[in-house]
């Protein structure tokens, strides 16, 4: 009774509450895409210089990049679930008003206990990309919905590609507490648009908020996290690595045990466990992989200096500004994904996406001699997770009640987390441990890219044969993406 209420309510005010017009709420959801995910990307250009701005170790300054991601994981199922109860809008702000939190926090400190507590807001804010979609499904006409979330999808991708360059200018340029005073200013544009343009929708999920299967989930999702992240400095075998790993484990099996006993649990496990909502978020975790091996190696490659054989010498500016088209590529490949997926199903965009993927990395591997061969590599790859990406939020919520979109799209934000977080650990020991003597300083050498290279094809692959699996449900898929009125 209570989902037929919500429907039937989100129908009948449809005419009286949209007052925004599609194309101003779709941009200003998108922005707010955009600015939350340029978060992931915003200290890379000082992280070499992170131990000394804060005054401390190399490896305690590391956390200050890992708690960003940590509090992203975390936050994004209970952000979902926050939204389907209290109002996605509502939630929606309150992230934004986090992300601002956090960048004032951080950008009034030099010490390396406010810049984690500064950068943890910050990514807890990672929660509005999967509210932003399940918004654009609740008030957009059915023949926009699929365009809309296609682009929304892909601002995970854009913000961080995007970043980079940004970022590199301002740390060049000026004082680098300017990188978090300009994302506080960001947030606050981002806040303001969303309090003025976005309407509050009617679809709702009364209940109790399932605290047990937050702490359950927050617990066991750290427990496998930080082993993930920390476990190239901890050493794979080391008792600390193996000991979260397991209670990560145990921790997990309690928690699903609970959660499969809760009326109203943070994660409906037993929608999670159809087929259809199963593969996509296992390719999600694959197709997430890949993408951070770009956003890893591809600047390093770029940054290296011309004495290895391999290196362009290029700035942090210039490696970004090089990299920076992947960002538009993945814009522009949205709204064909959206028709793509309108035309022949999610299911194919999705595995077609994963095959650029897989074609952009091999380029990779041949077409290293020059900064426009991997310029063109690197937009192969950004044409493929911009394809993938796009698609999963069709085939979620193609297979989940209307009033469980936010909690199952923040799940799926949460498998592509794991994704990167998991390919950020694998290529940095690949890198670290395929090296080249240079003088005194020490480069991973050029079989070490070309073995990252292949290990995120394999990836794409795996993203190709899990994406087969996904058994086809035409009719919501064509409802979902606007295919049919």
């Amino acid at each position: 009774m209570t989902v037929a209420a919500d429907v039937s309510s989100t129908v009948s005010g449809t005419d009286d509450r949209r007052k925004t017009a599609p194309a101003l709420l779709i941009a200003t959801l998108g922005m707010v895409g955009v600015v939350v995910s340029l978060m992931q990307t915003l200290v890379i250009p000082i992280i070499p210089t992170l131990p000394h701005l804060l005054n401390t170790s190399a490896s305690n300054a590391s956390w200050v990049v890992t708690a960003t991601l940590l509090a992203g994981a975390v936050a994004t199922p209970i952000s979902g679930r926050l939204g389907d109860m209290l109002g996605k809008r509502r939630v929606l702000f309150a992230n934004l008003l986090l992300l601002v939190a956090g960048s004032v926090v951080a950008a009034s400190f030099s010490s390396l206990v406010p810049e984690i507590i500064g950068r943890s807001l910050q990514g807890a804010a990672v929660g509005a990309i999967p509210l932003g979609i399940s918004i654009m499904r609740d008030e957009l006409p059915a023949e926009k919905v699929g365009g809309a979330m296609a682009i929304m999808s892909a601002t995970l991708g854009v913000g961080g590609a995007l970043g980079l360059p940004l970022a590199a200018v301002i740390a060049q340029n000026a004082d680098w507490h300017m990188l978090f005073w300009t994302a506080a200013g960001m947030g606050i544009v981002c806040a303001v648009l969303v309090f003025v343009f976005v309407p509050e929708s009617p679809v709702r999920t009364p209940a109790k908020f399932d605290f047990g299967g937050a702490v359950g989930l927050s617990i066991a999702l750290l427990a496998l996290l930080i082993p993930i992240t920390k476990g190239a400095d901890w050493g794979w075998a080391s008792a600390s690595t193996l000991g979260l790993f397991g209670l990560s484990v145990v921790v997990f099996l309690i928690w699903g045990f609970f959660e499969l006993r809760q009326r109203s649990p943070l994660v409906d496990l037993r929608v999670s466990a159809r087929p259809r909502v199963l593969f996509t978020n296992f390719a999600s975790i694959a197709v997430g992989f890949a993408l951070y091996g770009m956003s890893l190696t591809f600047p390093q490659l770029l940054m290296a200096p011309e004495k290895t054989g391999y290196g362009f010498g290029l700035s942090m500016v210039n490696a970004g500004l090089a990299l920076a088209p992947t960002g538009f590529v993945m814009i522009l490949l949205s709204p064909v994904s959206a028709k793509l997926s309108a035309a022949r199903g999610p299911k194919l965009t999705l595995a077609l996406g994963s095959a650029v993927i897989a074609a952009g990395y091999l380029c990779a591997v041949v077409l290293m001699n020059s900064v426009w061969e991997i310029m063109v590599a690197s937009m192969i790859i950004a044409g493929g997770i911009g394809l993938a990406y796009a698609a999963m939020p069709a085939l979620i919520m193609g297979a989940v009640p209307v009033t469980e979109t936010a909690a199952a799209n923040g799940l799926n934000s949460l498998m592509r987390s794991i994704g990167t977080s998991t390919s950020s650990a694998v290529m940095a020991v690949v890198l670290a441990h395929m090296t080249m003597q240079l003088g005194p300083y020490v480069f991973p050498s050029r079989d070490g890219f070309h073995t990252t290279f292949l290990i995120a094809t394999a990836a794409a692959v795996v993203a190709i044969l899990l994406t087969v699996c996904i058994p086809k449900h035409k009719s919501a898929d064509a409802a979902e993406t606007g295919g049919h009125d």
